[in-house]
């Protein structure tokens, strides 16, 4: 890849004035070798190999950032989804290895380590269920840990018993760290069509298909794109797709560059680069203040997910032009406790939950980072979680839901975790009842688009 001069003037620029930076690398770690059957040595093996592979990355990523003079928000690993190399585990065995992985996270300096997860879209597993019940407590006594199920797909369907199952979770997750505004339910992750290759967390896995090690990055970029689109001024919708574009096509740019760099130190291989736009809580760093300079007077007015749709389908198509290594979930994220622009939207009363989940049609990934009432039954955390799976299932594309039920919360509360995490207004929930559709249980049969074999 050749760097023009001028592309590496306007990416110093974009650093020091418009909030760019890389938002993780983050190093991919099999553990299919680790089992034993004595869950002390599955436990070292773990240990072991994270520490072997890890040990530098945080340094090496360092060392790239002084070089290039560009930020690296976050280190983390990701590892196999756990439920699959440790399937004859029990509970408490379950929670011993994500100790293990906090512990391991820890001694190499990474913020958070993900891959506490299992993939149910079909079925579950003895081992699977063990893991998804230890879940609440595994959160609840770690710091770094992030957890992700995946229970519904484009060709297996919505797998209705998981999707009770994970509501279950998240309440009970809620319960044991409502001492701290309910954070599990902030490292936990329910998917559809989650993808292997994933370098956000808390929803990342080290998929079954993926090599030994790897390292993916994820870029960021939102202030950048909102700078080029107020520049821009009083242009047409397609000359303003055409100004988005090219400002992707940059930060993927640099997004590889660094990607590959830190591989290279770290010895690995490279994965992919991951172009969504992944705002924060620093102002100007918001996707909702770009929908609002596109033309709309706040998020959620009418022409709300128009909008999105068209900042999605340009980051998709300039990502696309400039990498060949484009993966992962590559589109534009709409968490509430991360973007200050969708935090105001939400206090002023002008972006609803059934907003949400309709933007959520256009773009990446899905209801994330939405806080709730703490009483909200399981059945209609369940229908949510239904709702959301359903459009990924129909559109196959990745969907999720990230959602706090914050324990001893109502309407108009916040949760305040900090830093990326950021805060969230708990949102309204509609109280008609679910209990009679998710009761049903089984499974919703998969789409028509499922048969292109």
């Amino acid at each position: 890849m050749q760097y023009e001069f001028e592309e590496i003037l306007e990416t110093i620029r974009m650093t020091e004035i418009e909030h760019f930076d890389i938002r993780t690398v983050t190093m991919g770690i099999s553990l299919r070798d680790c089992s034993d059957r004595n869950i002390k040595v599955t436990c070292q093996k773990i240990y072991d190999k994270i520490i072997r592979y890890g040990k530098n990355h945080v340094k090496y990523a360092k060392e790239i950032e002084a070089q290039y003079g560009i930020s690296i928000a976050n280190k983390r690993v990701s590892v196999t989804p756990i439920s699959i190399p440790f399937d004859s585990c029990k509970e408490e065995e379950f929670i011993e290895i994500a100790r293990t992985l906090d512990k391991a996270a820890a001694d190499i300096g990474i913020d958070y380590i993900a891959g506490y997860s299992a993939l149910v879209q079909k079925g579950m597993t003895n081992g699977e269920k063990e893991l998804i019940n230890s879940i609440p407590h595994a959160l609840a006594s770690t710091k770094r840990v992030c957890s992700s199920v995946n229970v519904a797909s484009t060709k297996t369907g919505i797998n209705i018993d998981a999707v009770k199952l994970m509501s279950e979770t998240i309440k009970k997750t809620a319960e044991l760290t409502k001492d701290n505004d309910s954070i599990g339910c902030a490292k936990l992750v329910v998917f559809a069509n989650a993808v292997e290759d994933n370098p956000f967390v808390a929803g990342a896995f080290h998929g079954v298909s993926e090599p030994e090690v790897v390292l993916n990055v994820g870029i960021s970029g939102p202030g950048v794109v909102l700078d080029a689109i107020r520049e821009a001024g009083r242009v047409d919708l397609q000359q303003l797709a055409e100004v988005i574009k090219k400002t992707i096509f940059k930060i993927t740019r640099a997004g590889e560059l660094i990607g590959r760099k830190v591989a290279e130190k770290n010895g690995i291989p490279f994965g992919i680069v991951d172009i969504s736009l992944a705002p924060t809580p620093a102002e100007g760093d918001s996707i909702g203040d770009i929908l609002k300079a596109m033309g709309l007077e706040d998020v959620g007015a009418p022409g709300t997910t128009a909008a999105l749709a068209m900042l999605n389908d340009a980051v998709k198509k300039a990502g696309l032009m400039a990498s060949s290594s484009v993966g992962g979930l590559s589109g534009a994220f709409i968490p509430v406790s991360e973007d200050m622009g969708m935090i105001r939207a939400v206090q002023n009363g002008n972006l609803t939950l059934e907003k949400l989940e309709a933007m959520t049609a256009v773009c990446s990934v899905g209801l994330d980072m939405i806080a709730i009432p703490g009483d909200t039954p399981v059945e209609t955390i369940a229908g949510i979680i239904a709702d959301e799976s359903a459009i990924g299932v129909i559109n196959d594309k990745t969907t999720a839901v990230r959602i706090i039920p914050a324990f001893g919360k109502v309407v108009g509360d916040f949760v305040d975790y900090g830093g990326l995490l950021g805060k969230a207004p708990v949102m309204e929930v509609k109280k008609l009842c679910s209990a009679g559709f998710i009761n049903r249980g089984g499974r919703i049969p998969a789409p028509m688009r499922s048969l292109t074999n």
